[in-house]
């Protein structure tokens, strides 16, 4: 039986309330925040109360909410579409526009659309289980949202033994926050670096397969995905070690050149959870994500999930 992450499914939506698991409060509180309309949530994926499949599940819920509370979808989809530049949010709100446009009820067309998902993404990981050997050691960055623990799952069912590296992923540390919590959780043997050890990691011959999560995914096989990921494939490459990505599908952009890339306010990179870490007047810059060339990835391991 399957053993999931709390991150593999951090939104729910019970009566007319949507809970989201605040991945800013991990791993010391499990804490749900509740959003009541279309605002609130996007807030919270503004910022970054939830990210990766969160902001997907969010996207969903809030239009079975605003469609029940009688909001003009419209207005819905260019308040999220505004939230994360990056992030292929139109693909979603356009899909969800044209079903609320046929004949079919919107409701069960997204819980349908959302039951897909689930099933595609444990595919997702199976299929990435399948192409681990036994005793694998994965380096991975940032989080993809409960899906390395399900990795780790199929490969023991198939009788091999892999571990993890796991980037600390700076400023938000969600490879030492969420990754590592979510793997310990489930007895999975991972290991926490910083960011800029991956050079020498690799050179030591300590890592086998790199699997990264995309963000965003253009028509070429570019990606998007958190910042640090372009640097590792990079690495990954001069040392001949594959360099894996789990893909959304997707997008309508021809390639990388046309995503553009969120840039993030100064402060989160000079305050993290209340303490001051660099002189106040000193200018930062912190583009959340960089983009990835599909030369440089060894295998896409894509999701199938229809209508998107």
């Amino acid at each position: 039986m399957l053993r999931y992450s709390p991150l593999f499914w951090p939104i729910q939506l019970k009566g007319n309330v949507i809970y989201i698991l605040d991945e800013t409060k991990l791993p010391q509180k499990e804490v749900y925040l509740k959003a009541k309309n279309y605002l609130e949530a996007a807030k919270a994926i503004k910022e970054m109360k939830t990210r990766a499949v969160g902001q997907v599940l969010l996207v969903m819920y809030t239009f079975i909410l605003s469609k029940r509370q009688k909001v003009n979808l419209e207005k819905v989809a260019k308040a999220i579409n505004a939230t994360r530049p990056t992030l292929a949010f139109k693909v979603l709100t356009d899909m969800v526009l044209g079903w609320d446009k046929s004949s079919a009820p919107l409701e069960k067309c997204i819980l349908g659309f959302l039951e897909m998902l689930k099933a595609g993404r444990i595919q997702q990981a199976r299929d990435m289980a399948n192409l681990l050997k036994d005793e694998d050691v994965i380096l991975t960055h940032c989080n993809v949202s409960g899906s390395m623990p399900l990795i780790a799952q199929f490969a023991k069912e198939q009788g091999k033994r892999i571990s993890f590296y796991v980037t600390e992923t700076r400023p938000y540390l969600q490879g030492s926050r969420l990754t590592a919590w979510e793997l310990m959780r489930q007895k999975i043997p991972v290991t926490i670096i910083t960011d800029n050890m991956v050079a020498y990691l690799l050179s030591l011959g300590k890592v086998t397969k790199v699997i990264v999560g995309a963000d965003h995914l253009t028509q070429n096989g570019d990606i998007a995905n958190k910042i640090g990921t372009y640097q590792i494939a990079v690495v990954a490459k001069y040392f001949k070690v594959p360099f894996y990505v789990l893909c959304p599908p997707p997008s309508k952009l021809k390639n990388g050149k046309e995503i553009k890339i969120e840039i993030r306010p100064d402060d989160e990179l000079k305050i993290y959870q209340g303490i001051r870490l660099a002189p106040k007047e000193v200018k930062a810059y912190y583009p959340a994500f960089d983009v990835t060339p599909a030369g440089l990835i060894t295998k896409h391991i894509y999701l199938k999930v229809r209508n998107v």
